[in-house]
């Protein structure tokens, strides 16, 4: 297990690679299949706009609460909403040449800024968190427990971590990571979770609520192949997703059974 030194080092390597997004062969394919084909899933039958919607729900009424966008980039989807509407917002990435362009962005929300640093060293010395949104972030640390800890040192009283990751808890799609991991340029900092990981997040924190995403849904794709009108192919995904999303609040098994995760975790007192 790489200790916290050893991520520091790490990210490093992480920052170079964001900051010039070079990617080797077997890594652009699967950025070309998660992108054309998952996400493409993902905005046909609704998750998308789904999961940005629950996001918001969970956030509330932002206008006294301190936010940190970790992981953030040039600014995610819901960037500019947590900005405008907090009482104070930090966004924070490796990549200083993406920070570069979020302030650009934030230049005229006095209450907003964006840091380009690790969120694991000394030299981020902000706390008291009210909201940590971490949309596909949390899965770049190798070391749970030393994430899980820096998170609670960075939240205030009651604050909560709002997630979204991938899962490497369905067999099929454990299978297919084992087989591109060993040519992946980024693997030093992708771990999806397993159940080990998400167990550890259980105990840490009070989840409020999860839903599990692309389970069923995940094959979607497939009734392409089918003789069948598009209307149809789509009213069958978007009930395979309502069944993973129903399901995977209070089924773990049917939560293991999806390939993303997101969560709204609370400090315990």
């Amino acid at each position: 297990m790489k200790t916290k030194e050893q991520i520091l080092e790490t990210n490093v390597k992480q920052k170079e690679f964001y900051n010039h997004k070079k990617k080797n062969l077997a890594t652009r394919i699967w950025s070309s299949i998660r992108e054309k084909t998952l996400k493409k899933i993902r905005k046909n039958i609704g998750i998308l706009d789904e999961s940005y919607d629950l996001h918001k729900k969970w956030f509330g009424d932002l206008s006294q609460k301190k936010v940190m966008d970790l992981g953030c980039y040039a600014g995610n989807s819901l960037s500019m909403h947590l900005a405008r509407n907090s009482k104070q917002y930090i966004g924070v990435d490796l990549s200083d040449v993406a920070i570069d362009k979020l302030n650009q962005r934030l230049a005229e929300i006095p209450t907003a800024k964006a840091l380009a640093v690790d969120f694991l060293s000394d030299e981020f010395a902000e706390k008291d968190f009210d909201i940590i949104y971490a949309y596909g972030v949390l899965h770049h640390f190798p070391n749970v427990d030393v994430l899980i800890a820096k998170l609670q040192e960075k939240l205030a009283p009651g604050g909560v971590v709002i997630s979204y990751d991938p899962l490497e808890t369905s067999l099929p799609i454990k299978f297919i990571r084992m087989l591109y991991r060993p040519f992946q340029s980024d693997a030093a900092w992708e771990w999806p979770f397993t159940r080990k990981t998400f167990y550890k997040y259980d105990k840490a924190f009070q989840i409020e609520e999860r839903r599990g995403l692309l389970g069923k849904s995940k094959w979607f794709f497939l009734l392409g192949f089918l003789p069948m009108s598009e209307e149809k192919r789509l009213a069958i995904g978007k009930r395979w997703h309502r069944n993973d999303w129903e399901l995977s609040a209070t089924s773990t098994s049917r939560l293991f059974s999806c390939m993303h995760v997101t969560m709204l975790m609370r400090k315990r007192s």
